[in-house]
């Protein structure tokens, strides 16, 4: 039996819930919503370079990516939903790195989101890996919300956002006051694990 390296050995992170994740061979067993929930709460978006009085967390940030994805395709399956919900769900574990670090460090990161991502998607029903059409419906989704944070909280000029991230997704404005006001951990935590509810059926 070939034996793991020391690196491999300490792969591993242990959570709240007691469950150990292995990074390189993640399994679905030891995944837990309540984990992902808390994990990322506690993840800033822009590295933190972001205005309010908390930061914006990697969870506020996939609730929106939801909602703006529910604005683009209003009879989208629920399952789908929840997809875009989870699409930045890794990030419980290895954080929220910024596009421009991702592209130095290159494949070996996005081998790793892959896999957790995989899990995480057996763990609560959903194909190992999507179709390409939802992907993508997930990505528009995601660059709208970004459009939104970077000109909304992270100083980015309209023009400058556009280049980078596409158009404007028109949500309401009382919808884009409620969720580009940087929540509490706590708040983020509860209202991601609400949504998740709504949608894991």
């Amino acid at each position: 039996m070939k034996k793991r390296s020391a690196i491999q050995d300490r792969a591993w992170q242990r959570m709240l819930s007691g469950r150990r994740l292995d990074l390189l061979d993640p399994s679905p067993l030891d995944i837990e919503i309540a984990d992902i929930a808390h994990g990322l709460a506690r993840v800033a978006r822009w590295n933190g370079q972001t205005s309010g009085a908390h930061i914006f967390s990697v969870a506020q940030h996939t609730l929106l990516v939801e909602c703006v994805m529910r604005k683009q395709m209003p009879r989208v399956d629920a399952r789908f939903r929840l997809a875009a919900l989870l699409h930045d769900a890794p990030e419980y574990v290895i954080g929220d790195m910024i596009s421009p670090f991702k592209a130095v460090i290159g494949g070996d990161y996005k081998v790793v989101e892959r896999r957790l991502l995989s899990a995480i998607h057996i763990r609560f029903g959903l194909p190992a890996a999507l179709a390409d059409e939802i992907t993508q419906a997930i990505k528009a989704a995601d660059h709208g919300a970004a459009y939104l944070e970077a000109t909304r909280l992270a100083g980015f000029s309209e023009a400058e956002a556009r280049r980078l991230f596409g158009r404007d997704p028109g949500l309401p404005a009382t919808t884009e006051r409620e969720y580009l006001t940087p929540w509490t951990a706590a708040r983020a935590e509860k209202q991601f694990l609400a949504r998740f509810a709504g949608l894991h059926k």
